[in-house]
């Protein structure tokens, strides 16, 4: 971070301040605080960051950002009408002060791979940051465009929401010079209403970008493909619309990646990428489109793509004991569970799904988890092992659909031991579900009981 003094921040944010000092850094956690850094007293529902400027004064904050002065308090702060939009005021006064490309993401599905796929293609050409784990919210979000410096030459920065306006505060915040939508699906649609509410909140990244600027969307989505905006410039990547203009062709998937060309304004690039599923195809589409906006040589955008590294629990493929696992815990919705299994019906031999609940889908989570049980069916998954209160509705609907073998479990440990029984060399195993519901619990229990089954 490029050094602010105190009274330059209380001007961008219209606050008052007591004594003047320099600013290097930012920080709400005072088991994070740097030298000569601001601490921003966040208040929240269990903790108030006010109960410890003191404390971060002791561990040599510069000064405190407050919306009330503590008693007793003699340390040097900025006083705001409220800390939290302080914060995030801040970060978007921060921003204004470099001109550098701002690729701003957002989508139902698929948003944290296609950042991390842009990033790659981005890093050829840029010195460039990227949103880190799951700061892509009012909170987190500023804290990123901290990290843009005077080495700086490019910033992929994600965004997520549950409800109306908060990609509007999220953009005009970050300012995006290139605006890319993956998807539209049904997550948080319990707080949108519907998918066309989910795409007018998805839409509002258009807020922070300046008119003319590309707009990246997905082709093949069926809400997607309707936004027509004569004041941007859309561009959009798919597989199935002719009509795109960057068209995957020529698919081949297999155990360790796909390859495909890509066709874009009479030109052709092949690309291949250690990644599973068609999902990710479209991830690296829409990759190779901000580097085409961006001016990036095409061969130097397919060379990044073929370096992606699967991070976390994020469709991570194992080999283990002649088996393939995937592992993809790290959230589920209906748009990723159809992923999921879309990719497990490419694998030869045995196909075994071990599914647990979808979180906050609302009023549509019966009907939600039934279809993704019938999905498993249609796809021709041999045996569905599910978990959770709401996956009995996806037990039912694999049983409606054929499933040779559907067993659902109240309890981690007694789906372990059904597993642990029944695996054999030569399956493959998929295991997905919500973060909330920590299936990967079951994976880490698998690897450690295997050699003493």
């Amino acid at each position: 971070m490029e050094k602010l003094t105190l009274s330059e921040i209380a001007g961008a944010l219209g606050g008052s301040f007591n004594s003047d000092c320099e600013i290097n850094g930012v920080c709400i956690d005072t088991r994070k605080i740097t030298e000569g850094c601001l601490f921003i007293c966040i208040k929240g529902e269990r903790f108030d960051g006010h109960d410890f400027a003191e404390e971060a004064i002791e561990k040599g904050a510069a000064a405190v950002m407050v919306h009330k002065v503590p008693q007793g308090f003699d340390g040097k702060y900025v006083l705001v009408e409220n800390t939290s939009k302080g914060l995030l005021d801040l970060g978007a006064y921060y921003r204004s002060k470099f001109t550098i490309p701002v690729v701003g993401l957002t989508g139902s599905v698929g948003k944290t791979t296609t950042k991390e796929f842009t990033y790659l293609v981005v890093s050829a050409k840029y010195n460039a940051i990227k949103t880190l784990g799951n700061l892509n919210n009012e909170i987190g979000l500023p804290q990123m465009l901290f990290h843009i410096d005077s080495k700086t030459e490019a910033a992929v920065i994600e965004m997520g929401m549950n409800h109306f306006g908060e990609i509007h505060r999220l953009t005009t915040a970050a300012k995006p010079t290139l605006a890319l939508i993956t998807n539209i699906g049904v997550s948080h649609i319990e707080n949108l209403g519907s998918r066309e509410g989910i795409l007018k909140a998805k839409l509002e990244i258009l807020d922070g970008l300046e008119k003319g600027s590309p707009l990246i969307v997905n082709g093949d989505n069926d809400m997607l493909k309707t936004v027509c905006r004569d004041d941007y410039r859309i561009l959009r990547f798919g597989i199935e619309n002719k009509d795109c203009d960057f068209l995957a062709d020529n698919i081949s998937q297999g155990a360790d990646g796909a390859e495909f060309d890509i066709k874009y304004f009479g030109k052709t690039q092949h690309i291949a990428i250690p990644a599973i599923g068609i999902h990710n195809v479209y991830n690296a589409l829409a990759a190779f489109a901000v580097g085409y906006c961006l001016d990036i040589p095409p061969q130097d955008c397919a060379d990044a793509l073929a370096g992606y590294v699967p991070e976390g629990m994020r469709q991570k493929v194992v080999r283990f004991e002649g088996m393939t696992f995937i592992e993809d815990c790290y959230n589920a919705s209906p748009d990723s569970m159809k992923a999921a299994i879309s990719t497990l019906s490419g694998f030869k031999g045995r196909k075994i799904a071990v599914l647990s609940d979808m979180l906050e889908l609302g009023d549509i989570s019966a009907d939600a988890h039934e279809k993704v049980g019938r999905l498993a069916g249609e796809k021709g998954v041999d045996a569905l092992y599910c978990y959770g209160e709401l996956s009995k509705h996806t037990a039912e609907g694999a049983k409606a659909s054929g499933v040779k073998e559907v067993h659902h479990f109240e309890n981690k440990d007694l789906l372990s031991d059904a597993l642990l029984k029944e695996l054999r060399a030569g399956d493959t195993v998929v295991f997905k579900a919500s973060r909330g519901m920590k299936l990967e619990d079951v994976i880490k229990n698998i690897y450690d009981r295997w050699e003493v089954k």
